[in-house]
């Protein structure tokens, strides 16, 4: 019989009577130890670059808690992403590059650089306000730097494409491209759909391809003058056809592949009006 290693107890600093501060205080002792010579395997093994997907995913996962309105769900969520920006500081802190103070340092002062109207004197009067303001201490900030100097900076490559889309335009307009109301966003799309017919009765491929993204830009554009948000919307949609398909699938009991399109279509109708 092999013998049970007896875990060592946690090493928690003291309780400060703040809730907030001694409960992240107690993750970081985790993470620590977790990262620890005689911590856990896995953690040890990880990387900088190898818990940036972790990061996705569950920056993803606590979006659908929030949007699906589960407090618990956001709970948990929340936490787990909090521990994987904890871990990848703490990786990068026994690697010497960086640790978690300067990352907490870096966005403190950002915060409070581009808050004047609360830590200065500047003044702000609207959400509008704030935004055009902290949209030209940004410009100024890339001008000191000397990156990329474009009303349209800062704007993730890697961002999901409706979401980009979002952030593109709401930059866009606040550098003064825009439409003078929705109606023109709207005509937009209208103008894209009839381009893309256009290209795809002329057997392009490559053109009707094009013409599709555009089609889907403008769409998304949309959700700036209407105040949506294209990425949510197309989520809320995506989960409501699962729900209205797994309901068609169900009605059919297996005929889904054998169903004239006559009896697909009734069967869709109906799982709307069960499913909404």
């Amino acid at each position: 019989m092999t013998e049970e290693a007896t875990p060592r107890p946690l090493d928690l600093p003291a309780p400060t009577g703040e809730p907030r501060t001694d409960a992240f205080r107690r993750l970081l002792a985790i993470v620590d130890r977790l990262r620890a010579p005689d911590g856990c395997p896995w953690d040890r093994e990880q990387t900088v670059d190898s818990m940036a997907p972790s990061l996705v995913e569950e920056a993803h996962e606590m979006v659908e808690a929030i949007e699906t309105g589960s407090d618990e769900g956001t709970v948990e969520e929340a936490g787990d992403v909090l521990m994987v920006v904890l871990l990848i500081c703490r990786i990068a802190e026994q690697e010497g590059r960086f640790d978690l103070a300067r990352a907490a340092t870096a966005v403190g002062d950002k915060l409070v650089r581009r808050h004047p109207h609360v830590f200065g004197e500047a003044n702000a009067d609207s959400p509008a306000h704030v935004v055009a303001n902290w949209e030209k201490i940004k410009a100024a900030e890339r001008e000191e730097k000397k990156d990329d100097a474009s009303a349209l900076a800062g704007v993730p490559k890697a961002m999901p494409a409706l979401q980009r889309a979002n952030r593109l335009a709401a930059k866009a307009i606040a550098a003064g491209f825009r439409w003078n109301d929705p109606e023109g966003a709207l005509a937009k799309v209208e103008e894209e759909l009839a381009e893309l017919r256009a290209a795809y009765a002329a057997g392009d491929r490559e053109r009707t391809r094009a013409e599709l993204g555009d089609l889907l830009i403008a769409s998304a554009f949309v959700g700036n003058y209407l105040d949506l948000d294209a990425e949510r919307a197309t989520r809320d949609s995506l989960r409501r056809f699962e729900a209205r398909f797994r309901a068609m699938e169900a009605s059919l009991e297996g005929r889904l592949r054998e169903a004239p399109l006559e009896e697909l279509i009734a069967a869709w109708r109906e799982a709307k009006d069960e499913v909404g």
